[in-house]
Parts: structure tokens; sequence; C-alpha cells
């Protein structure tokens, strides 16, 4: 592997233009503390450790990888990472929409496990990640990450997603919403809600007592079914959200400041811890990529 992969913390975002005919985001980091909030993206996280090894949470199990593994977490998924030991780990992400994945395909994958041991096409991947991140020949990077991700997709994929995935394997048990409904789809429901309203109410969420006695439930039992559904309480959710909302603004152009005050963050300096923890980089560092890979496309 690359020598940089050994260098201390650090996380390098990058964007890629044109990549059939959208932008592609691309992660590079190295961590040995840092670890990542519980949170979640709206695309695929397809990612190789080239390095040490990563712990993760993910559909409520905890999974650990090194070298040679593939990750494959599907859009809406919460989860976490972080050094399995002092030694850190270093690893590439790509985050292809599902438009993209589901290219030549009637719907978008899914992927039954998201941790498999695949050498080859890991070494692949990091290849082409590698080549794309240095604009050595976009058309070569292209053309190779497309046959890998179809490559990935039937080796690994599946067309069909059981119902109710994302709830906990525990399920929930709400008396208030029972009525023949599955404790899964009940706090599923429960979770949509809630998530509706602080979206709605993004930069004044209201406090967790009136969120659930408008469900007529308790807090305690709002929390229960939110965090079995979302992966996460409330709370984090909602500063998750407020990051992607962030990260949207910055690509249309505003300055870290003005994004964290039109997403509720109380300053630059509380966006920006939230940042690092959902993206790995600050919103300055993903604004400079934005821009750069803008600038990149122009001239190209």
């Amino acid at each position: 592997m690359s020598p940089d992969d050994r260098k201390p913390d650090r996380a390098v975002w990058t964007r890629i233009g044109g990549i059939q005919g959208a932008p592609l985001d691309l992660l590079t980091a190295r961590i040995a503390s840092r670890h990542y909030a519980p949170h979640a993206h709206e695309e695929y996280a397809i990612g190789v450790c080239t390095d040490g090894r990563e712990v993760m949470s993910y559909r409520g199990e905890r999974h650990y990888t090194g070298p040679g593994a593939l990750v494959m977490l599907e859009p809406g998924e919460a989860h976490t990472g972080g050094p399995a030991d002092a030694c850190g780990f270093s690893y590439r992400v790509f985050y292809p929409s599902a438009a993209l994945l589901a290219e030549g395909a009637l719907c978008a994958p899914h992927f039954p496990e998201a941790f498999v041991r695949d050498e080859e096409l890991a070494h692949e991947l990091w290849r082409t990640h590698r080549m794309l991140v240095r604009n050595d020949d976009l058309l070569e990077g292209e053309t190779r990450l497309l046959e890998l991700l179809r490559a990935l997709v039937r080796r690994h994929g599946s067309s069909t997603k059981p119902p109710g995935r994302r709830a906990s394997r525990r399920g929930v048990r709400l008396a208030e919403f029972e009525s023949g409904e599955r404790g899964d789809a009940a706090a599923t429901r429960i979770a949509r809600t809630v998530a509706e309203r602080l979206a709605d109410e993004l930069t004044d969420p209201p406090p967790l007592a009136d969120l659930a006695a408008d469900l007529g439930l308790s807090r305690y039992q709002l929390l229960r079914a939110f965090r079995d559904a979302e992966g996460m309480p409330p709370y984090a959710w909602l500063a998750q959200h407020r990051v992607a909302r962030a990260r949207a603004l910055l690509d249309a152009g505003h300055r870290p400041a003005e994004a964290a005050t039109l997403v509720g963050f109380a300053d630059q300096a509380h966006l920006t811890r939230w940042f690092r923890r959902v993206l790995g980089v600050t919103p300055g560092a993903y604004r400079n990529s934005v821009q750069d890979s803008a600038l990149r496309t122009r001239r190209s």
C-alpha cells in the first residue's frame, strides 16, 4: 500500500466530477484515535481497509475489518467506526449514488453481508480510488470503477431487501402501537414521524417531552423505538441530518459559518465538531475539495 497510508490521523475528502454525468465523493483517511459518531449516509459507502484494523457497529452487531476486506454500507443505515487497537487503521471509501450502483439492473442492490473478504476486488478498488484521487486518467478511472462496481454487485449484492431490516432484531413492544402491528414496524413508524418533525423544525427542534406527548408515548418509549429503528437517539439523528444539510449548503458556495446558522448549529465550532464526527473532515476542508473539483472540471 501507499506509504501515505501510514501517516497519523488525517482525512482527505475528494470530489470527482463527471462519473456518469454526476459527481462522486471519495474519502481517504488514516485514523488512530478518533471514533465516528453514529450516522448514516444518503449514498452507499463502499470501503476498503488498507492497513490496520477497524471496528464498526452496523445492523446491531460489531464487525472488525482489515486489509483485503470490503465494507458495503447502504443508504440510511446507521453505523459507527473507529480503530480496533492503538495502531489505528487506514481506509478508502467511495460514496456512489443508488442510481450509479443500480445501472444495468432493475433496482438498487442490497448487500446481505456488509463485510466480506474479497482480496482481489478490494485491491482493485484501492487502485482505482487512488487513480481517481490523483486525477491520473479520469476516463480510465471511470471505466475501471464502473466495471468494479458491477463486479461488486454481481458477487455480493442481491436485488431483494428483507422487510423491516433496519429495525433492531430485538424488536419493540409498545402497547400504544400494537393493534396487530409488529414491533419493528411500530418502531419504524414512530421514528419516521419523529424524524420528519425534526427535519421540519431543523433550527428550533421541539423537546423530547413534546415529541413523546404528541405520540402518546413516554420519553423512554420514544427513545427506545427511535434507537431501534434508526440506530441512534433523536439528538444524534438531528445532528447528522444537520451535517447533511450543511454539506448541501457548502456545495452551493455558502461559507461554514453561514451554513452552521442556517441548519441550526449554535456556531461554526459546533458544526465543525459534528462534521468531523460524521464525515471525518472539517467543513472548510470539505468546501475546498468541492471548489477544487469544480475548478478542475471546468478546466478539463
